[in-house]
């Protein structure tokens, strides 16, 4: 029952009586076009296996119960300025331009490790594992967990074959990740709609590892924050902890402090934008095949131009053929 009650509250299934979006084939980085903020509307989630286990995996599928890749069929940006065809509040001009869909792979004050699965079919959430063993990470003092809610933006991939001018490293071959530090913990799966405000260059064995900061836009402070200053004066301290969050998380299981480009310098929204606009080629790039992705799937519903493009069908039965297939990968 538990696990039925996780299942339904992060499912995002739509009530009875609301409007269902047919499933649409997109040009490759097109929005979904207009829609509602709260984003976990237009998506829902499916478990399959038992949490804390090798096997587990959260799909995703969109409002007209399709599976989906979250990794390549959620749209980067928020382009939406009507919610049920009603123009929302606009405080600022230029806020819908700065408004992205996030996926939360981890909620707050959580420990396991989970992450969007880019080398399987359609990218299901799963648990890390390493040597054999699923991934927690260490409590750090004070905290417990994670001390944000963590995840990724869509359509996004640091290429780990291209040098990052900024920093000098390539980048770690994963969409890029996102610290959310709004006031509510929210769930693994939901698609929710957050502002940048910031970003952090970790150096993670080498490799150029971001870290955005940003705030769900559906926070009842989400109004104060713009850039990064505004986290320094109405959060103070937590860009400190971030750091050291960052710097001392791998510690307990034996490793070096990680390092940090910039002095460990967190970089305000506009740098952060150009960032994200950065990894989004990069990863318009790897669906059309224009570079050498490796392991990473690339299978899609939505992007009707790439050549990794799947039907509705062919996607079903990926999914059911997972259950089998974990088994003998894991």
């Amino acid at each position: 029952m538990r696990a039925l009650l996780q299942l339904l509250r992060t499912s995002g299934i739509r009530r009875a009586g609301a409007p269902a979006v047919a499933a649409a084939r997109l040009p490759l980085g097109a929005s979904a076009g207009p829609g509602p903020r709260r984003a976990m509307a237009l998506y829902r989630t499916e478990e399959r296996g038992q949490p804390h286990s090798p096997d587990y995996r959260l799909f995703f599928k969109n409002v007209a119960g399709h599976y989906i890749s979250p990794f390549h069929d959620i749209p980067l940006k928020v382009d939406s300025q009507e919610e049920n065809g009603i123009p929302t509040k606009r405080a600022r001009n230029d806020e819908y331009e700065n408004l992205f869909n996030m996926i939360v792979e981890v909620p707050r004050w959580t420990n396991a490790k989970m992450e969007i699965a880019t080398e399987e079919p359609l990218n299901p959430i799963k648990q890390d594992v390493k040597n054999g063993k699923l991934r927690y990470v260490a409590n750090i003092f004070p905290h417990k967990g994670y001390i944000w809610n963590y995840g990724a933006l869509p359509q996004t991939w640091e290429d780990p074959h291209r040098k990052d001018e900024s920093t000098d490293c390539c980048g770690d071959n994963d969409p890029i990740d996102v610290c959310e530090i709004g006031s509510k913990v929210l769930s693994r799966g939901e698609v929710v709609h957050v502002k940048i405000l910031g970003i952090l260059a970790l150096i993670d064995q080498g490799e150029t590892d971001w870290k955005l900061i940003a705030i769900n836009m559906n926070d009842p402070e989400a109004s104060k924050f713009h850039d990064i200053d505004d986290v320094r004066k109405y959060k103070p301290g937590y860009l400190e902890a971030t750091l050291n969050w960052f710097r001392f998380y791998k510690i307990p299981e034996g490793k070096p402090e990680n390092q940090f480009a910039f002095n460990g310098e967190f970089k305000n929204k506009a740098f952060a934008l150009e960032v994200i606009k950065s990894t989004h080629e990069c990863w318009k790039s790897l669906l059309m095949k224009k570079c050498d992705g490796g392991p990473i799937n690339c299978t899609n519903v939505q992007v009707c131009d790439s050549p990794f493009h799947c039907s509705q069908e062919e996607a079903r039965s990926l999914v059911e053929s997972v259950r089998a297939n974990v088994q003998g990968i894991l």
